[in-house]
Parts: structure tokens; sequence; C-alpha cells
């Protein structure tokens, strides 16, 4: 049997890869649709758009409700390509940026930027506001990158990485940063207090038309590199001594991981703080839709974790009322089950290995 033409296999994977964009797209603009909708005052998202400039609804609508749920949408789509990503090299169910570390590193240096770009000592560098508010995403980024670095260097310390290894050394290096963190909170006025806790707990906040084009364009960026990076961490699946028959290098694909990674944190941190679980849950959930491919994954991922804060940030802002609570909490609540789940099942798994 004659194998298939080369541009037919093309037109497949074109059409697969269109399908799966156009599903991704809907699936969101549904969830936007009800996020924009549901709130202490239900309204109408198409009549609040179309209605005056002074409307009360319209006011809602672009005011409030809009900028927050794109928000969600970029924030959550950039976690869960992180966390698609982070699985697919390390060959670990239980990666995820906030797991192992990553996130409370960007956290610690985006807190520490956060503190020191307003002081006397930078403004006489003659930085702007608008520029030293770019040190935050900038150290966060920084953090990340370095963090992933330091918990791979020290998990693969003994000369081989295992993935219990390595969530033990996020775990702690996680426990190491919230302590810092926790310090530096001791140490603020109550204004930064409160805003170092909103970012400990996990809570979105629209801090302006900046903030969210860097969190676009740091989410842009990663998916570009994590989708460069797609066959090479197919050929990963088959092992490291497998990717290298293959052709692969090895050591440039961790490295474009990793930078990839820590651009999608360093671009959601700023605005949204440690929020956890949203890269564990949502590449587990694509998987059982488009299979294991990852040039299907790492899009499926984006999508899904897009939608599944969306959801939850609607959740957070309904569940109880005229309270609002932490986005964070709302992921935890749905992640820390399914990581004990996944923790339980990773353990049966290297046992019967």
């Amino acid at each position: 049997m004659s194998a298939p033409p080369v541009q037919a296999v093309s037109q497949v994977t074109l059409r697969s890869a269109l399908l799966l964009h156009v599903g991704g797209a809907l699936a969101l603009g549904c969830a936007a649709l009800f996020g924009l909708a549901i709130g202490p005052v239900d309204i109408d998202p198409l009549a609040a758009w179309s209605a005056p400039a002074d409307d009360p609804t319209h006011v809602i609508l672009v005011g409030a409700r809009l900028p927050r749920v794109l928000l969600a949408a970029l924030v959550g789509g950039a976690l869960g390509l992180g966390g698609a990503g982070l699985q697919a090299l390390l060959h670990n169910p239980l990666a995820c940026p906030h797991i192992l570390g990553i996130s409370g590193g960007a956290a610690l240096l985006g807190i520490l930027a956060m503190i020191a770009a307003p002081l006397p000592a930078v403004a006489a560098l003659g930085v702007s506001g608008d520029v030293a508010l770019a040190m935050v995403p900038l150290a966060a980024f920084v953090g990340a990158l370095a963090t992933a670095g330091l918990v791979r260097g020290v998990a693969s310390a003994s000369g081989r990485v295992t993935p219990h290894t390595l969530l033990l050394t996020g775990v702690v290096f996680n426990a190491f940063a919230a302590a810092l963190i926790t310090f530096i909170n001791s140490l603020a006025d109550f204004y930064r207090a409160h805003g170092i806790l909103a970012w400990v707990v996990g809570t979105l906040v629209v801090r302006g038309d900046a903030w969210t084009w860097a969190a676009g364009a740091t989410l842009a960026a990663g998916l570009a590199l994590l989708t460069a990076s797609a066959r090479d961490l197919n050929a990963l699946a088959l092992g490291e001594e497998g990717a290298v028959s293959l052709g692969v290098d090895v050591g440039r694909a961790r490295r474009r991981v990793y930078l990839a990674v820590a651009l999608l944190v360093a671009g959601a941190v700023p605005v949204s703080g440690m929020i956890g679980f949203v890269g564990l849950i949502v590449p587990h959930a694509v998987r059982l839709v488009v299979g294991s491919d990852q040039r299907r994954v790492l899009p499926a991922s984006l999508w899904g974790g897009a939608v599944f804060l969306v959801l939850a940030d609607t959740a957070a802002r309904t569940a109880l009322g005229p309270t609002e609570l932490p986005v964070g909490v709302v992921t935890a609540l749905c992640g820390g089950p399914f990581f004990l789940y996944m923790l339980r099942r990773q353990g049966r798994r290297e046992l019967a290995a």
C-alpha cells in the first residue's frame, strides 16, 4: 500500500489545525459571553455593547467585565500552554509552572521590582513611571527563568531526574519563595501589603492597557517558541536517547521550552499572581480530546486554559454574591483533588514499572 502524498497529508494537518482553532475560539467565545453576562448585575452583553456610552450596562461591560474577561483568557491560555510544554519536556504528568516553583520565583522577583520601581533612586535615573512598571514583568521573567534552571539543576544533582524528585524540589522552592514573600509583606506598608497578598493568593487585577498588552505579547512569543518545538517534544516522548537518534538537539529544545515558559509566566504573574493548577489540569483534559501529538496539544491547551480561567473567574466573582473570591482559590479547589489523584496514579505506575 503506497503512502499518501505529502500534499494530502499537509492538507489534512491544516484542516485539523483549523478545526481545532475554530472550536477553541467558539468555546472561548461562549465562555466569554457567559462571563460578561453574569455578575452582581446581570446584563445582556450584546445589548450593553450597542447601548449609549453613558448607559450603566455599557459602562459595566466595557469598563469592568470586558477587560477582566480578556485578562482571564490571556492568563489562562499562558498557564495552560506552559503546563503542556513542561509536561511534554519533562515526561512528568504533574508538571506545571506553579507546582515546579516557576510561578513562585517569578512572583518573588516581580514583587521586589514592584516595591523598588517607585524609589527615588530609580526616578533619579530618569526612568518614568510607565518604564519603571516595565521592570516588573522583566523581573518576573528573570525569576521564572532562573527558577526553572535552579529547580532542574538541584533535581538532577544525583545524576537522574525522576518525576518525584523534580516535584519535591519545586514544592520546596515554592515554600521558600512563599516565606520570602511573607517576610517582604511584613515589611511593606498597608497598600503594598494588600497588593502582595493578592499576588500570593492569585487574583486577576486589571492594571491598565500596558499590562494587558504585555501579557498578550509574552503569550504570543511563548506560543511561537513552543509551536516551533512541537516536533522535538513529540520526539522526546521516546526518551532523550530516542530523540537524539532522530536528530533532535535535546539541550536546545530544553532551553527553548524553558524560555517559552518563562515568557508565559512573566506576562501572567504581574496581573494575576500565583494562580495554581491551570497548567496541571488543562493539558490532561485536552489530551483526552485531541490525543498526544504536541502539534495539537499545545494550541488546544492554550484555548482550554483560556476557557477554564474565564469560567473560574466568573465563578469567583459570583459564587458568594457581592463578596468576590480570589480566582486562585477556585482553581486550587479544582486542582487540589486532581493533583492528589495524579500523584497516586503516578506512584502506581512507578511501582508497576
